[in-house]
């Protein structure tokens, strides 16, 4: 069989040989076979046959290396793939990410036990259906989840985006996974902002832009202050010049009803995206607003173009929508809203429609060179 002796051959040397015979017979079949390429049914059958027959009464050292050369097999039926996963020992997952094919009963079976290096392991492959998927996320397991995260291949929508999303809220490992994906909405790892990198904070912002939200609870808090918009502004420049940040700390404390330790990452974010919230949420212009970030922000030589990302934010986000950007930040909104068809964003980016960029834009950036001055004039 095989390039080897015929069949009944095999027979008679496993009934004779021995434990030893038997696992030199199971190795050179496994290398047999998995250097055969595609075989023909009746040679898949015959085997099968073999294989059954040999790996219960090989030793340990034999089955594992038997199995690892099994599993480079280019098919295997179910019952090949089961003597596999049953006896290939630490190698287990290398055969699950390499494998061409997984049967679906495979990978149910391994998700059943719950063995969790394994079962994340399945949750990174392309070629998963919608039952394996059920069952990998009713896993209540960090690393399954941060693998179906990284997951480029499962689509995230429905009762899938509601589970990453709540995911992200408790593993920053997850949000980081989710923010670099296209196809999922940056607006969602609100929660996990303050986990976020510079980059991927700023998306969570831009994921906002030129879209409708849900009414914020804080909306009303903020209301009954924007009438002493220029005095909070000044005084938060004045803190900031000065570099005052535990005043500005309490300042926010005062007028956001965010906890203390939250409105401290604020006042000592040196990137500016989480004080932009703030600013934005209170109703602040770019103008007025970028006079504060001028002094919050550390940013050296990408200064300018930073500020001149935050100015395209000023108006492209609205008021409303940072402020409810900063009740998911106190937990009173239940962010899956955004998934409903009327808080969808109602611009998409063309590749036709350059997007306008203040960086080029004269006004723009005289403003950014003249309050820059202001910030070095202040800090000699």
């Amino acid at each position: 069989m095989l390039g080897f002796q015929p069949y009944e051959t095999f027979q008679l040397l496993i009934e004779t040989g021995g434990v030893d015979r038997t696992n030199t017979l199971l190795i050179a079949a496994c290398d047999a076979y998995a250097r055969r390429g595609k075989p023909t049914p009746p040679e898949m059958e015959q085997f099968e046959a073999l294989a059954s027959r040999l790996f219960p009464i090989a030793g340990p050292q034999a089955k594992a290396k038997g199995a690892a050369i099994l599993g480079r097999a280019e098919m295997l039926s179910p019952t090949l793939e089961q003597l596999v996963v049953e006896n290939i020992g630490e190698d287990l997952n290398t055969f699950l990410s390499g494998a061409a094919e997984l049967s679906e009963q495979t990978m149910l079976d391994i998700i059943a036990r719950y063995d969790v290096p394994s079962a994340s392991t399945i949750a990174a492959r392309a070629d998963l259906s919608n039952v394996v998927l059920a069952k990998l996320f009713q896993m209540n397991s960090r690393k399954v989840y941060r693998a179906l995260a990284s997951n480029t291949a499962i689509v995230p929508r429905g009762a899938y985006l509601s589970a990453l999303a709540r995911s992200a809220q408790m593993d920053h490992m997850v949000a980081e996974s989710l923010a670099k994906r296209d196809d999922f909405d940056a607006a969602l790892l609100a929660p996990a902002f303050f986990d976020l990198s510079d980059i991927d904070r700023v998306k969570v912002i831009q994921a906002f832009a030129h879209r409708e939200t849900p009414v914020a609870p804080i909306r009303k808090t903020i209301e009954q202050l924007t009438v002493a918009n220029a005095e909070l502004t000044k005084a938060l420049m004045k803190l900031f010049s000065e570099n005052r940040r535990p005043e500005v700390t309490r300042l926010l404390s005062q007028i956001t009803g965010l906890d203390e330790v939250r409105c401290g990452q604020i006042a000592h974010d040196v990137t500016g995206a989480s004080l932009f919230v703030i600013l934005r949420a209170f109703g602040c212009s770019a103008y007025d607003g970028l006079k504060v970030l001028i002094h919050a922000t550390s940013h050296d030589s990408e200064r300018s173009r930073a500020l001149a990302d935050f100015a395209t934010l000023f108006g492209n986000v609205t008021p409303e929508s940072m402020a409810y950007l900063m009740s998911a930040w106190r937990g009173e909104v239940n962010l899956l809203e955004l998934a409903k068809p009327e808080y969808k964003s109602f611009t998409e980016t063309s590749r036709r429609t350059p997007s306008m960029s203040p960086a080029h834009n004269p006004v723009v950036e005289q403003a950014i060179e003249a309050l820059a001055r202001i910030g070095i004039k202040r800090a000699s």
